[in-house]
């Protein structure tokens, strides 16, 4: 009976150690700044870095000066999926008035995977792009608002919660967004209480975060999710 006691209780420290040390996993909805040729889920999202090929005036070559490799390095966290696309918006409105409904960030959501936590980082095409901005809207949305920032990005958090209703959703907003796009976001994350990091210092090179601009990133967000554990 003493050996039995004995190796149940070893067994449950060893289970309680295990579940202490598990990585959390991280999936990515996200644009440009999140993207590496490779290394997004689905394959065929358009990639920005690491492009065979392309040159760009821009510093990062490898994918582990991405600000998302530094965070889950540096952070011991486990990258779930990063369903990043070149150009998307948050909306589908894209640029020109086009169509994006095919690569908005509202029609992605869906494909994250099971992650623990998600990191949203949009709107900086919405911005670019000048999209109509719209009213919020909290439910019964129809598609024609969804072409509009406010209404696209209020059912896009409200569609994470009910759909990874697990995991721990942030928002991370760019420098030097529109005032719009930026206000929107805040006061639509203070409406489901998601945390909005909202980045500042981020240096850049051709309109998209350099190696320096990366780890400001990847710290920026480290922080955050650390003090909120």
């Amino acid at each position: 009976m003493c050996n039995l006691k004995s190796s149940s209780l070893v067994v449950f420290f060893l289970l309680l150690v295990c579940t202490v040390g598990a990585q959390q996993k991280v999936s990515i909805l996200g644009d440009s700044y999140s993207t590496f040729y490779g290394y997004v889920e689905p394959d065929t999202n358009l990639c920005w870095y690491g492009v065979p090929g392309e040159e760009k005036e821009n510093d990062v070559v490898n994918v582990q000066d991405t600000w998302w490799h530094h965070l889950m390095e540096n952070g011991d966290y486990e990258l779930e999926r990063n369903n990043s696309y070149s150009g998307s918006t948050v909306c589908h409105t894209g640029y020109k008035g086009a169509d994006y409904s095919d690569r908005s960030f509202i029609t992605r959501m869906v494909d994250l995977g099971q992650p623990d936590i998600i990191l949203v980082f949009g709107g900086t095409n919405d911005s670019w792009a000048g999209v109509p901005l719209g009213d919020n809207c909290y439910s019964d949305w129809f598609k024609e608002q969804l072409y509009s920032f406010r209404p696209a990005f209020c059912y896009l958090l409200d569609s994470l919660k009910r759909n990874y209703p697990s995991a721990k959703i942030y928002n991370i907003t760019n420098t030097e967004l529109s005032s719009d796009i930026s206000g929107a976001m805040a006061e639509i994350c203070r409406h489901y209480g998601v945390v909005n990091i909202r980045l500042h210092d981020i240096d850049k090179q051709w309109g998209h975060p350099s190696v320096e601009g990366m780890k400001s990133i990847a710290s920026q967000v480290f922080a955050v999710l650390s003090a909120d554990k």
